[in-house]
C-alpha cells in the first residue's frame, strides 16, 4: 500500500512528487527483497504477499513480474498464469538472464522440462556469456539417446556421431 493512502492527506504536505516516487521504489524494493529471502529460502507462501506488494506498487518492474510467476506456481500451481507472467517479463527485458531462469523454474515444477531447456536455449541467445543459463541447461540434462544405440554411449563412434549430430542440428535450427 502506498504512503499516501497509508498516512492519509498530511503525507502529501510533507513531500514533493519525486521524493513520493523514490519512496515507493525503496518502499517496494524492501517488499522484493523481503519475498525474494522466503522464496529462496523454500518458503513460497510466506513470499507470494511481499511480492504482491511490491508489483502493486511498482507494477512494470519486470522482475516483480517474474518472481511473482516463480511464487504463484510454488504456491497455487497455477501454471498458466505464473507461465504468462515470466513471459510478460521477458517481453519486457529480453536480455535479462534471471528472468529465463525463473520461466525454466516454472517450467520444471510444471514438469515441463523440454520447455524449460528450450527456454534455457532461448535466454542463451539473448544473454550468451551468463554462466548461470548453462549451469541450469546442464542441470535438465536432457540427452539425446546415442546415435549408435547398440554401443555404449562413450564408444568414440556414438561421441563423434554425436557431435557430427549436434553440429547438424545447430546448422539446421538457425534456418
Amino acid at each position: 500500500m502506498p504512503r499516501a493512502a497509508r498516512y492519509g492527506a498530511q503525507w502529501a504536505r510533507w513531500t514533493s512528487p519525486v521524493e513520493e516516487i523514490n519512496m515507493i521504489q525503496v518502499e517496494a524494493f524492501q517488499e522484493f527483497r523481503t519475498g525474494l529471502t522466503f522464496l529462496r529460502g523454500g518458503d513460497a507462501n510466506k513470499a507470494l504477499p511481499h511480492l504482491k506488494c511490491a508489483l502493486e506498487e511498482e507494477p512494470s518492474n519486470p522482475f516483480y513480474i517474474s518472481y511473482m510467476g516463480v511464487a504463484i506456481a510454488a504456491t497455487e500451481q497455477k501454471w498458466a498464469e505464473a507461465e504468462e507472467l515470466c513471459r510478460s517479463a521477458i517481453r519486457m527485458s529480453r536480455r535479462q538472464a534471471q528472468l529465463y531462469l525463473n520461466l525454466a523454474e516454472v517450467y520444471v515444477a510444471a514438469d515441463r522440462k523440454q520447455d524449460a531447456a528450450d527456454t534455457l536455449v532461448r535466454g542463451l541467445r539473448y544473454a550468451p556469456h551468463d554462466q548461470r543459463l548453462k549451469i541450469a541447461l546442464d542441470r535438465l540434462a536432457i540427452r539425446r539417446p546415442p546415435v549408435l544405440r547398440f554401443l555404449p554411449r562413450a564408444h568414440t563412434m556414438n561421441r563423434n556421431l554425436g557431435k557430427l549430430r549436434h553440429h547438424a542440428m545447430q546448422v539446421l535450427a538457425s534456418f
